[in-house]
């Protein structure tokens, strides 16, 4: 039975963290992937459902590792087929990419569907240059697509009256469509309705492989989404994401979620803040979190995690007296993290006193000032005595008191207990 390998969201070329080493992992993880998953599992082919790069314009080195993969796959006879996605696909009236460019080299089959003079899309076979679908010796065949945005509605439409025009397929009907499906993940503008796949489907596609969200999904039985081989970011640590190794039998598809290869430890924590502590506890429990982490085999120094801590809640002091960028270093050595993120997102502790409606100017201020003092943990143990002494200050400078007696003033009230 055909076996192939789905991949996806590949980004090679990731730099978001302007760390050498980070950008290294994308090309490991591709690789390790490909070695563990298509070459040692000798599968039929390979498939890639756009953006394998992260950015249009690359960097020689980038181009090269992408070139390492697939000379692999090329040695081992196994063909390598892709589709453009948003990140690597060429801008509007450029002939030519990056994908384009590995294509004139033999090293990958890039499927684009071609348009009609009335602007139709059709598909014409790949002749070893260009096509739009390819029917492979193992009796599969493989339909292509590209980015399409905002238009991919209509497009699939086309899509798939092209597809009903052609030869009868000599097997199972793999498509890649490099789009997003709606309800996999929050705050994703523009996804995909089910049914607006549904005519890909009754156009005779058995297995739609997608791209472009990097969580894993499967949705009724034909759609298969295999997320990014490597965590973009912090926030797609709890995703599922990995490769698809897939089977086609004729009793159906038998897609597994493959995640035992090169991937970079990535591990979050938080610390919950309520406003008693001190600014040293606070650091305190920041750093028991990471040692905490650390024990309970979470986190793993030896591997130099990427790490990100969350400061949470409210504190009871003026939050810029925390020296963050002291805290990062200091976790940072102690989880011995390749990239340590610190979010403070902390407010300060306030307390709001009720006020009879007929309160007199002097209890408000008095009021305004102890709410102020109470908030904060160096003086909220003597927040009356010194909201008096904030008012009886003021007076002393309606008075015109002079600066060294307003000073003395100041210096005898912090004094006192």
């Amino acid at each position: 039975m055909p076996r192939f390998l789905h991949l996806a969201d590949i980004h090679l070329g990731f730099d978001r963290y302007e760390s050498k080493e980070r950008t290294k992992d994308f090309f490991y993880a591709f690789q390790d992937a490909l070695q563990k998953y298509a070459i040692e599992a000798e599968v039929d082919f390979v498939v890639i459902a756009g953006d394998l790069f992260e950015h249009r314009t690359i960097q020689p080195s980038i181009l090269n590792q992408a070139k390492i993969c697939f000379q692999i796959l090329k040695e081992h006879h196994i063909p390598a087929i892709a589709i453009e996605g948003n990140h690597d696909n060429r801008p509007y009236g450029v002939q030519t990419n990056w994908l384009k460019y590995l294509a004139n080299d033999e090293l990958v089959i890039l499927l684009e569907p071609e348009k009609s003079e009335d602007g139709a899309i059709v598909y014409e076979m790949w002749d070893g240059e260009v096509g739009g679908y390819i029917d492979l010796d193992c009796g599969v065949r493989v339909i292509g697509s590209q980015w399409y945005g905002a238009s991919a509605p209509r497009a699939i439409e086309s899509l798939a009256n092209a597809i009903q025009q052609l030869p009868p397929s000599p097997g199972h009907t793999v498509m890649l469509f490099h789009h997003g499906l709606e309800g996999q993940i929050a705050r994703y503008q523009g996804a995909l309705r089910y049914s607006d796949l549904v005519p890909l489907r009754d156009a005779g596609v058995d297995y739609l492989g997608l791209g472009h969200i990097h969580k894993s999904y499967v949705e009724q039985g034909w759609i298969f989404n295999p997320g990014s081989t490597e965590a973009n970011s912090v926030e797609e640590a709890t995703y599922d994401r990995g490769v698809f190794l897939v089977e086609l039998t004729d009793e159906g598809i038998q897609a597994e979620l493959k995640t035992d290869y090169y991937q970079r430890q990535l591990v979050r924590l938080k610390v919950k803040a309520r406003g008693s502590e001190s600014l040293e506890e606070l650091e305190e429990a920041a750093i028991a979190v990471v040692q905490q982490a650390i024990s309970s085999d979470q986190l793993k120094p030896e591997n130099q995690p990427m790490v990100e801590l969350r400061i949470e809640g409210e504190v009871g002091f003026d939050r810029l007296e925390l020296d963050t960028r002291k805290l990062q270093q200091e976790l940072k050595t102690l989880s011995n993290a390749l990239i340590f993120l610190l979010k403070y997102e902390v407010d300060a502790k306030e307390f709001a006193t009720p006020l009879a409606e007929d309160a007199s100017r002097t209890q408000i201020e008095q009021e305004v000032f102890t709410d102020l003092l109470a908030a904060n943990n160096h003086y909220k143990n003597r927040a009356g005595e010194l909201a008096k002494g904030l008012i009886d200050l003021k007076d002393l400078q309606l008075e015109e008191r002079s600066e060294t007696e307003m000073y003395k003033f100041i210096e005898g009230l912090l004094e006192m207990k």
